[in-house]
């Protein structure tokens, strides 16, 4: 007897949960969508956040954090949010939008005059970055209108992809709207103002300095044929053609036990121009089964980010422009030597990339229909199998005795 019931209790548990939720790793997998910083138009103190999954599953929450610089407000994240979907999170208590269910309740206040937010996932790894420091890149006190992500693949720390809502109180819970859009210097005007004085970070704003900086990760050697420690090292490269003065900047590792190393004051990188950074001057360690580099500007903007797996002995992570391939050929200080073979490679695997990709959405969209018959087969199933042994305890039990 003892036997069937634990047989019984496995049988429902493989049928009740045969899916396990993915947990993100990368860069803007969940990213902050919409931000009501000054309340709602009842309560100024009615403040929400609202997340959104890019990914193309489930993501369990537990472990997660967000928080801003001054850990005011600090969220300990719980719970499930599915795939392009949102999770909202209001402040106290769950009365700050009548109708609409909070996923989580938080304490501590945004400031009016912005915070920098900080999104970290259950293993500590930067997955978003909304720095406002210097102020809210949407939303309007006054009239309640929220802050509103444009496109939530790209960067958070980029004032234009914001815009403030159209109407007051936003979109909890639902796609954003038109909103309307933040007026910001045109990159011609900053431009001109450069022509007689190189890029520093005390010329220009923060945020003007990340749209304009375009500098970038371009090569790194994480495994070399020599030892780890002293034969490591890591490139970067100024695509722009001026000056940019690097002192404030950061770089660091992703994965692991991670270390940032501080560009010191008088680093520059000429126009085109590339910088290398070993491994005995940043102390950075880039582990052979995986790891990532992060640059990140003096206002804690992430500026280029690029994540590898497992690294081959002897050969160097290079950027083709906006992908990345393994080459024989290192090229510290220099332009990055690909083979044809190599660029062939990467073409193909950019060709099965967009194949997987779109077999994924057909079945994406034939996934509700197949996932519904599904668990109604499965209920079915358990249904069937606990009145099968029902029955059969029942029987044996009101089975009349022999009458010796």
């Amino acid at each position: 007897m003892r036997l069937k019931s634990s047989f019984l209790f496995l049988i429902l548990f493989f049928l009740f949960f045969p899916f396990s939720t993915a947990q993100a790793a990368n860069l803007l997998d969940v990213v902050i969508n919409e931000i009501a910083w000054m309340g709602t138009e009842i309560n100024y103190q009615d403040e929400w956040l609202e997340l959104y999954n890019n990914a193309k599953s489930s993501i369990n929450l537990e472990g997660w954090q967000l928080k801003a610089a001054d850990d005011t407000p600090k969220i300990n994240l719980r719970g499930i949010i599915p795939a392009n979907s949102f999770y909202l999170l209001e402040r106290t208590d769950d009365n700050a939008l009548p109708g609409i269910t909070a996923d989580q309740i938080y304490s501590g206040v945004l400031g009016n005059k912005g915070e920098n937010l900080k999104f970290y996932d259950n293993l500590g790894n930067l997955i978003d970055v909304v720095d406002c420091s210097s102020g809210w890149f949407g939303g309007d006190n006054r009239t309640k209108q929220t802050m509103e992500r444009k496109n939530t693949k790209a960067s958070g720390s980029d004032p234009a992809n914001w815009k403030t809502s159209q109407n007051a109180g936003g979109t909890p819970k639902t796609k954003n709207s038109e909103g309307i859009e933040i007026s910001l210097p045109s990159v011609t005007a900053i431009t001109d103002n450069l022509a007689t004085e190189p890029l520093s970070k005390t010329s220009l704003e923060p945020n003007q300095v990340t749209a304009l900086a375009d500098v970038v990760i371009n090569e790194i050697l994480p495994s070399p044929e020599g030892p780890d420690a002293e034969e490591e090292w890591i490139e970067v490269f100024n695509q722009n053609n001026f000056e940019v003065d690097l002192a404030g900047w950061k770089i660091e590792d992703v994965s692991g036990k991670i270390t940032t190393y501080t560009f010191p004051s008088e680093t520059k990188i000429s126009p085109q121009g590339f910088l290398v950074l070993p491994r005995t001057e940043t102390k950075i360690t880039l582990n052979n089964d995986g790891d990532g580099v992060s640059l990140t500007s003096p206002a804690g903007n992430i500026i280029d980010q690029v994540n590898y797996e497992k690294a081959p002995q002897g050969k160097a992570y290079n950027r083709v422009n906006s992908n990345w391939t393994w080459s024989n050929n290192l090229t510290p200080g220099a332009a990055n030597i690909v083979e044809k073979t190599e660029i062939r490679s990467l073409e193909d695997q950019s060709t099965s990339e967009a194949r997987a990709k779109k077999e994924l959405a057909a079945i994406g969209e034939q996934t509700p229909k197949s996932s519904k018959f599904l668990f109604v087969l499965l209920i079915a199933l358990a249904i069937a199998i606990f009145s099968g042994i029902m029955i059969l305890i029942l029987k044996k039990k009101l089975k009349p005795k022999q009458v010796l």
